[in-house]
C-alpha cells in the first residue's frame, strides 16, 4: 500500500522509569498490533514533556534510551514504525511556539490534567505544565496524524489538538490534518491492586498498588497476593460490586487470551487465593519474554544508538515538511 494511503498513528510515552502493568496492558502490549499494512505508526519517547517535573539530567538521558529498548522489547518493529526520542527532533519545540500563539489561556485553564498535576506538584506549578497540551498537540499535528490512541483521561488533549488545528487552518489556510482520537478494540483499563477505584499508576503512594513491567517475578507474586478483593467468597466479574476481583479477572484475560466468561468458569468453586496466584503466574509468564528481550537490547548500546538515530532521521523528514509549511503560512519563511 502506498505510504500516502496509509493512516498515520501517533502515540507517545514519557521516559519515567519502568512503566506499570497498566501501561503495558492498556497501551504498550497493543502498540505492535497497530503496526498493520494500512497504518504508519510514529512512536515517540516524550522526554520534553518530562521536563514539567524537575529531572536529573543523567537519569533522564538514561531513561530515554531504556524506554526505546522497552518499546522494542514490546514488539515495536523499527522497519514498520518510526520509533524516536522527542528531543532528537527539534521541530517539536519549534512548532510548539507557533501553536502557543494560536491557543487561548481559557482553553488551557480548563484542562483537568493541569489541575490534577498542580495539586500533586504544588511546589513547581510552572508554565510548561500549563502549556503541556500545546506541546502534545504539536506532537500530533507535526506528523499529520489521522489517529491517536487514547484512554478516557486523554480525550481532552485530543479535543484541544483538534481545536488548535481547526483554528490555525481557518486563519492561515489548510495546513494540518484534523486528528481523531480512537480507543483500540484490544487492551483493558488496569486498576490499582490496593484501590481498584483508581487507575494503576507508578505514582501510587502504596507500592503494592502497582506492578512495574520490570518487577522481579517474586515481587509480582507478592503484590498480587496482597491485592484487595472483598468480603465475599465467590469469583465473578462485577466491576461495580466486586471491583478488586473484576480487576484481577481483567488482567487474567489480558494475559491468557480467555474470554471473561471462560475465565469466570475456570475459577468457579476456587477461592481468592487461587485467583491471585494464577493471575500472578499469568503475568509473570507474559512479562518474561519482554524482560529478557529488554535486557538483551539494553546490553547492545551500538544497536540502541542506531535505532534512535535512524528513528530521529525518519521522524525529522516528516516533521520538516510540516514545520516548513507552517513557517510559510505565518510568515517566518
Amino acid at each position: 500500500m502506498a505510504e500516502q494511503e496509509k493512516k498515520t498513528v501517533l502515540s507517545g510515552i514519557q521516559p519515567s522509569g519502568s512503566p506499570t502493568l497498566g501501561n503495558y496492558v492498556g497501551a504498550l502490549k497493543n502498540w505492535k498490533l497497530l503496526q498493520t499494512d494500512d497504518r504508519l505508526c510514529y512512536y515517540c519517547v516524550a522526554n520534553l514533556h518530562a521536563l514539567t517535573v524537575r529531572q536529573d539530567p543523567a537519569d533522564l538521558r538514561r531513561r530515554a534510551g531504556e524506554t526505546v529498548a522497552l518499546l522494542l522489547a514490546c514488539g515495536i518493529d523499527p522497519e514498520k514504525s518510526v520509533l524516536f526520542v522527542q528531543s532528537h527532533v527539534h521541530e517539536h519545540a519549534e512548532l510548539n511556539w507557533v501553536l502557543c500563539c494560536n491557543t487561548y489561556m481559557g482553553e488551557l485553564s480548563r484542562m483537568t490534567q493541569f489541575k490534577d498535576k498542580s495539586a500533586k506538584h504544588a511546589d513547581n506549578i510552572n508554565a510548561g505544565l500549563f502549556t503541556y497540551p500545546v506541546l502534545m498537540a504539536g506532537d500530533i499535528l507535526l506528523y499529520q496524524s489521522d489517529l491517536v490512541p487514547v484512554g478516557a483521561d486523554q480525550k481532552q488533549h485530543i479535543e484541544i489538538a483538534r481545536d488548535i488545528a481547526i483554528r490555525f487552518n481557518n486563519a492561515y489556510g489548510e495546513t494540518f490534518k484534523i486528528p481523531e482520537g480512537f480507543i483500540p478494540q484490544f487492551g483493558a483499563r488496569v486498576m490499582s491492586l490496593q484501590d481498584p477505584s483508581m487507575k494503576m499508576s507508578k505514582s501510587d503512594p502504596n507500592p503494592n498498588g502497582f506492578v512495574a513491567i520490570m518487577d522481579d517475578p517474586s515481587v509480582i507474586m507478592k503484590k498480587f497476593k496482597r491485592a484487595v478483593t472483598d468480603s465475599d467468597t465467590f469469583i465473578a466479574f462485577d466491576p461495580e460490586n466486586k471491583p478488586g476481583v473484576s480487576n484481577l479477572l481483567s488482567i487474567y484475560t489480558s494475559f491468557t487470551g480467555l474470554t471473561m466468561d471462560e475465565a469466570v468458569k475456570h475459577f468457579d468453586g476456587l477461592g481468592y487465593g487461587s485467583l491471585k496466584a494464577e493471575v500472578a503466574e499469568a503475568v509473570i509468564a507474559g512479562l518474561e519474554p519482554v524482560q529478557n528481550e529488554y535486557k538483551k537490547i539494553l546490553s547492545d548500546k551500538a544497536y540502541l544508538e542506531k535505532i534512535m538515530s535512524d528513528g530521529a532521521e525518519k521522524a525529522s523528514a516528516q516533521a520538516r515538511k510540516t514545520l516548513r509549511k507552517v513557517y510559510r503560512k505565518v510568515g517566518l519563511a
